[in-house]
């Protein structure tokens, strides 16, 4: 009998492997490597022989550059693809996530057909246990079905129906979706390495990577302990190595990942049959799947173990970990519990292998941005087998096409701050990480307050935290700025921590109205109908400057729109690149003739430095800084911010002295060199304060003490999310990316098509003259009900006259409005039509988004509504 009790667990199991493992350890057991010297030269080298680094490989050579180098320190394999458990599903976190699957899953049935990777066609079932684990797979339902990937929702008998070894007890249904799979990772990485080899890709064995070289900030070549290989572009695809491997260079690269101990248990065959869908039980932390007329049965604990924190042991090849029966048990009770026929089987063996898991549990992709030329596909989170296909497709058009097609944000490598890569952070942090994968952590706690704003203190025990770039933000407050409570609306929590403040996550409401709903309702009403300040200290914030006018010219060609105005003129702008597409969103405040100050996003810190270097004049004539810690950032709006900082100055604050999209230097109370902007990013009345972070806590009081009488509140980010949604304003990351163009939502009007030169002007001027194929939408659900129904969170599909047009990007209620409002793109049912404003706002057009699988109608708006 197969027991949860660990001594009679230890009576059955034994240490066999399974046959193809134990195959592929005799082949790499007999071969023998010669002494070998690597290439001279090479365009592409690529560190990591995976299933990764060996996808991208064959990427790049059926694309026709076959001049590469794949190096493997030992055998291909020998990393953490061996020990993988070979599952491909469909159904992601997000919608690049689900792409790469979907694209894997293609290809995967063709490499079986020409090569055999072991590819069985099995299908996955992914059961909930409760409300919000159904509503959290039937949103992912109606998304894959958008995609083309067919999915059904079935009810506890059908999952039965589906897998007799299945006990559907405390079950309430599931999503059933026939195309997934599994598969033979050792197989597929040989298929990946053959068909490179027949498109001429060179590929070495036992060679280590020892260094990257650099010169003028570029990759020049690679030296390993064979010999040196001259380059223009290198690629860190060696997994749970990437991060050591990133401070072989100069200057280091910044990869944050840690391994963790990731187990399954393996049986002897007993009454499994060979085409049993993979199982996904996520409420029970399990996965299995058939494997050699076994089961193999896996988790993603609620409480993972880190290891190698302090580097990967040498020569760890085709290497395991102790097993760990008491981490285990827990694991082993859910899989009795879905597999009551588990009792009677007999445990060949336990498998203990690391996997490499990142800060919020995503893939690391893109070029570094400390190196140009200097690639990264690692982290893979314990998708690499399942993605691997779409990772070294997005790759291997990055490199030889320069830029991407597809909106990558949420995986780009350029989404961290050094503090990601702090080790003892990432092993703290980590440990969290492969039950948020599985969607049964909402909100994480480890590597919390470390990066703080100089007014936390100040509301630290009042407001809901989120974290963004490693900051603390709040999302709304508990209490007034006066220490009233709120009253508390129905419902359950929200996770306000979530680490997508656009895309929040309801765990214990099935996703409808949070218990939030009427403390931001409180917010908003103060930032609409009295005054209200919100901390935003967050921003990125440069400074620019230069000796003569060199930095005006930079700042020309690098913005869309026209820098070049009075001193004290604020701009915002988009930073493009050569498609039109945004690499950044910000705001150009003109501090003196040849000084500028840059606000951006709190999540362009590092990518809009990169951006910015990059294209830097290369004679050192501007100079570019990130100050975003020397200034804290207060926004203070609504209707009476007039008179609560006309008692802090004694400037006048008049429209017509301080006019919108205006900034002057000022005191308040008894501070000065405060950068002061007429704008508040909500498009209310206010000004956002750049207040010397020295004092910040002084500013910050003195504006809470003269608002009293004017009933001032704190304010959070979801209240400035609804002001912006409502007022139609697009937000970088969310409606905002690398793919969209000034023009495909609505900022045509930011753009100098009849001033100087910059970067995307010629694309946006072809795509003005052809029109454009999407456009940003604002929709007003006109049947939804806001206490009963399953809110949108962004991510939903939009359907025009029944077919799909497009995506919800953003997301909020709207308080003035009364409804939830929706941004997202449409485009035409072919997608290669152009969109205008007669197509999008046709009175028989009807529009519908599609919530978890309930259609709700939806009215179109092209420009902001009146509120």
């Amino acid at each position: 009998m197969l027991s949860s009790h660990g001594k009679a667990l230890g009576l059955h199991k034994h240490l066999l492997i399974s046959n193809k493992i134990l195959r592929h350890f005799s082949l790499c057991s007999s071969l023998r490597f010669k002494e070998q010297q690597v290439p001279s030269s090479s365009r592409i080298v690529i560190a990591g022989g995976g299933v990764v680094g060996c996808s991208l490989a064959y990427h790049l050579a059926k694309r026709g550059v076959s001049d590469v180098v794949l190096l493997e320190q030992g055998q291909l394999t020998c990393g953490t693809t061996w020990h993988a458990a070979g599952l491909i599903g469909q159904l992601r976190g997000t919608s690049i996530e689900s792409k790469f699957s979907k694209y894997g899953r293609d290809l995967y049935t063709d490499l079986e057909k020409e090569l055999g990777i072991s590819w069985k066609e099995c299908g996955s079932l992914y059961l909930a246990r409760t409300a919000s684990r159904m509503t959290y797979y039937k949103r992912a339902f109606v998304n894959a079905k958008a995609m083309g990937i067919h999915a059904e929702v079935l009810s506890p008998s059908e999952l039965k129906e589906k897998c007799s070894l299945l006990n559907p007890e405390g079950l309430i249904g599931g999503v059933w979706v026939p195309s997934d799979g599994v598969l033979s990772p050792s197989d597929l990485t040989m298929a990946y390495k053959s068909k490179a080899k027949q498109l001429g890709v060179t590929i070495q064995e036992q060679v280590r990577v020892e260094e990257i070289q650099t010169k003028n900030n570029k990759v020049s070549g690679v030296v390993t302990d064979k010999g040196q290989i001259d380059c223009e572009t290198f690629v860190n695809c060696t997994g749970q190595w990437a991060r050591f491997l990133g401070e072989k260079s100069s200057p280091n690269v910044r990869i944050p990942l840690h391994s963790c101990e990731h187990f399954y248990i393996v049986t002897k065959p007993f009454d499994v049959y060979p085409m049993m869908p993979v199982i996904r039980d996520y409420d029970g932390s399990i996965y299995a799947r058939e494997w050699s007329g076994g089961l193999l049965g896996g988790c993603f604990e609620a409480k993972a173990k880190p290891c190698f924190h302090d580097g990967v042991p040498e020569k760890f090849e085709f290497g395991l970990l102790p097993e760990d029966w008491d981490h285990f048990g827990p694991i082993l009770e859910q899989l009795l519990l879905r597999f009551p026929s588990l009792q009677t089987a007999q445990v060949r063996k336990m498998y203990n292998g690391p996997e490499s898991f990142t800060p919020d549990g995503k893939a690391i992709l893109g070029e570094a941005p400390e190196i140009s030329n200097y690639f990264i596909a690692a982290g893979m989170n314990s998708t690499g087998i399942a993605n691997s296909a779409g990772v070294g497709n997005l790759i291997s058009d990055w490199i030889i096409d320069g830029d991407v097609k597809e909106n990558i944000l949420p995986l780009d490598c350029r989404r961290f701050v050094d503090l990601h890569n702090n080790r003892k952070f990432l092993r703290d942090r980590v440990k969290e990480i492969p039950a948020s994968r599985a969607g049964n952590i909402f909100e994480l706690n480890r590597g919390r307050k470390l990066r703080l704003s100089p007014l936390y203190c100040r509301y630290e025990n009042d407001a809901k935290l989120a974290q963004m770039m490693g900051y603390e933000r709040p999302v709304y407050f508990e209490t007034t700025a006066n220490g009233d409570s709120y009253k508390l609306a129905s419902g359950a929590e929200s996770p306000g921590c979530s680490n997508s403040l656009e895309v929040p996550r309801e765990p214990t409401n099935a996703y409808k109205k949070p218990n939030w709903f009427e403390k931001v309702q409180t917010e908003y009403r103060a930032c609409r109908e009295g005054v209200s300040v919100i901390d935003m200290s967050t921003f990125t914030k440069f400074e620019l400057q230069s000796a003569d006018k060199e930095v005006v010219d930079f700042l020309q060609y690098v913005c869309a729109n026209d820098i070049d105005g009075e001193i004290g003129s604020v701009v915002h702008t988009g930073m493009l690149n050569e498609r039109g597409g945004f690499e950044n969103d910000c705001s150009i405040i003109r501090l003196a003739k040849n000084r500028f100050f840059m606000v951006a996003p709190t999540t362009q810190q590092t990518r809009g430095l990169a951006w910015l270097r990059k294209h830097l004049p290369t004679d050192g004539s501007v100079q570019v800084s990130d100050v975003t810690s020397m200034y804290a950032a207060i926004n203070l709006l609504g209707p009476k911010a007039h008179a609560v900082l006309s008692e802090l100055t004694d400037i006048s604050l008049s429209s017509t002295n301080f006019k919108a999209m205006s900034c002057q230097v000022m005191d308040v109370g008894q501070a000065s060199g405060i950068v002061a902007m007429r704008l508040t990013h909500a498009g209310e009345d206010g000004w956002m304060l750049y207040v010397p972070s020295e004092y910040a806590l002084h500013v910050y009081d003195c504006i809470l003490d003269a608002g009293k009488d004017y009933g001032i509140r704190n304010a959070g980010y979801y209240a400035l999310r609804t002001l912006r949604t409502e007022r139609f304003f697009a937000y970088w990351g969310t409606d905002l990316s690398p793919v969209v163009t000034p023009l495909e939502c609505g900022r045509e009007f930011r753009v100098k098509f009849d001033g100087a030169d910059f970067i995307g002007k010629q694309a946006l001027i072809k795509q003005r003259k052809e029109g454009i194929k999407k456009r940003l939408v604002q929709f007003v659900l006109t049947d939804h009900n806001v206490d009963h129904d399953i809110w949108p969170w962004g991510g939903e599909p939009i359907y025009r006259n029944n077919q799909l047009v497009g995506w919800v990007t953003s997301a909020a209620y709207g308080f003035t409005l009364k409804k939830h409002v929706c941004l997202g793109f449409v485009s035409n049912k072919d997608g290669k039509s152009t969109v205008t404003n007669e197509f999008v706002m046709d009175k028989n057009a009807k529009y519908h988004i599609n919530i978890a699988d309930t259609h709700f109608a939806a009215r179109p708006h092209i420009l902001p509504q009146k509120l």
